[in-house]
């Protein structure tokens, strides 16, 4: 979440009353959605901290339903089939793990099938699970709302690439504004007359048309869909990106035009293998690259980030009170962790405050890191001892939080794996720490340790018992005790004050008070 959109929230406050424990958030604690594409069927449920949700479980069949759809008008009757048999495993599924009924919607393809009425009484009969048959616009809408779930003040467009559609959506600080649709799914384009050529010039015809009616886009292109997934992991693979996490992965346009041309020039099979992308999506990666291409030309967007929240976390969304989607989804989600995992739940605000002295000058997304990773800092105890920090670095950083930039991930990994050890190099995590800054790197080590040496001196969490105090000019670090906690200052806590203070390249110092 930006400085912006924390502004705009009225009395935003990390750590007032945390909303999983309300009754509008229980509502949604666990929730199952299917998504009935034109290529996949997908199962999601939802657990955990209603803003910032976990994927319980998460299965998606390739059914290709859209598949000949141009051409016939109808179904692809081996995907009804394969669909049909998905759905009836998934409210099995549903039945057995005690979910209220499942919220289904259908898209491009049984919308457009002349088949698709018949179909849906076909399901409905099969399983008993309504199919939601949504158009152009409301999936265009949904799609944004699964963006905002994750980047609660995005401002860019939203593109949501089906197998038989494509739809756009502006997001503007939480708001919808222009919506559209075409048939521009790859399933869709890839029988056209002409070949490539005859393919491309329809594509540009039609993605002019959408760019005319949207009006200049320059902010942020999001992108939604499994296709474009695809053609991350390959750009991932292709520069040996350090971090496999496709939420919030960004690209240049110059970036994808190699990755284009990285694609034209590798066989499938090495593709697969590098990407681990499967042969039936990796076969409509051409088509989509085509169109992505497209899209940046015509609207020219400052950069573009994949987001693994669609029209399944849209429908969530959707259900949400406003005083939930107003909430930082990332701190949500740490309070929650905190509630359930931490040995002392609510010490979290206690070490923040503790901390805080030392970075009275940094931005408030800076300190957005610092609360989360304050509430973060305890929840994987149960871990071996000579693990923790891996643990650590990787919940943080691999881990299905929203708000969270790849950058900011590492920034919370480090800090965190600083509050369990004294060194990052020679770890496995040593290539991911490039992605931060020379000063991002030492905040977060400088936050670690600081963790790290308070969560020695509370055994109640609204004690104040101990308080720092920095003088970054005379190069002074001060630690302010009461003589009452002046036994938790031990050796090793000594010790951990004094490496504190060498990451500050301070003189450490101890007062006494009453």
């Amino acid at each position: 979440m930006n400085d912006q959109a924390q502004a705009a929230t009225p009395g935003w406050d990390p750590f007032g009353h945390a909303l999983f424990d309300s009754p509008s958030a229980r509502a949604l604690s666990r929730v199952g959605v299917v998504d009935v594409g034109s290529n996949s069927v997908r199962l999601v449920i939802f657990d955990g901290a209603a803003r910032s949700p976990a994927f319980f479980y998460n299965e998606k069949v390739m059914c290709g339903l859209g598949a000949g759809l141009a051409e016939s008008g109808l179904l692809n009757p081996e995907g009804k089939l394969r669909a049909l048999g998905a759905l009836r495993r998934f409210q099995q599924l549903a039945e057995g793990i005690g979910l209220p009924p499942l919220t289904a919607v259908a898209t491009a393809a049984v919308r457009e099938a002349s088949d698709g009425a018949e179909f849906r009484n076909e399901v409905l009969r099969e399983t008993g699970i309504r199919l939601w048959v949504i158009d152009g616009n409301e999936e265009a809408r949904l799609s944004a709302q699964g963006v905002l779930l994750g980047w609660p003040g995005a401002h860019g467009l939203v593109c949501d690439l089906g197998g038989a559609s494509m739809e756009l959506a502006e997001v503007n600080a939480g708001r919808i504004g222009k919506r559209l649709s075409a048939p521009l799914g790859p399933l869709r384009l890839t029988h056209l007359p002409g070949g490539r050529k005859g393919r491309e010039a329809h594509i540009k015809t039609l993605v002019r048309a959408m760019a005319e009616h949207m009006g200049p886009q320059r902010d942020r292109l999001f992108l939604v869909g499994g296709s474009w997934r695809a053609i991350a992991q390959i750009d991932m693979a292709r520069r040996d990106y350090p971090l496999p996490v496709l939420h919030e992965y960004r690209m240049s346009t110059r970036a994808l035009r190699d990755t284009q041309r990285f694609i034209e020039e590798t066989s499938p099979d090495r593709l697969r293998r590098l990407s681990g992308v499967s042969a039936a999506r990796l076969a409509l990666v051409p088509i989509a690259m085509d169109v992505l291409i497209r899209l940046l030309r015509e609207f020219r967007p400052r950069d573009v980030a994949i987001t693994s929240y669609g029209i399944r976390e849209g429908l969530l969304y959707e259900h949400m009170p406003q005083h939930i989607r107003e909430r930082d989804p990332l701190i949500e989600s740490c309070l929650f962790s905190e509630a359930k995992d931490a040995r002392m739940p609510g010490f979290g605000k206690t070490l923040f405050n503790f901390v805080m002295p030392l970075f009275r000058s940094v931005p408030e997304s800076r300190v957005r890191l610092i609360k989360a990773a304050c509430l973060l800092h305890d929840v994987s105890w149960r871990a071996h001892p000579n693990y923790r920090a891996e643990v650590c670095f990787d919940n943080a950083t691999r881990a299905n939080l929203g708000g969270l930039d790849h950058a900011e991930r590492v920034f919370l990994g480090m800090a965190l794996l600083y509050r369990y050890s004294n060194k990052s190099e020679g770890t496995r995590f040593e290539r991911l720490c490039d992605l931060l800054d020379e000063r991002g790197r030492r905040e977060a080590v400088i936050l670690g340790k600081a963790m790290r040496f308070g969560a020695m001196l509370w055994m109640q969490k609204d004690s104040p018992m101990a308080a720092l105090r920095w003088f970054p000019r005379k190069r002074v670090l001060e630690l302010h005790l009461t003589r009452a906690a002046s036994a938790l200052y031990g050796e090793a806590a000594e010790a951990r004050f004094r490496s504190l203070a060498r990451s500050l390249e301070a003189e450490p110092a101890l007062r006494l008070r009453a």
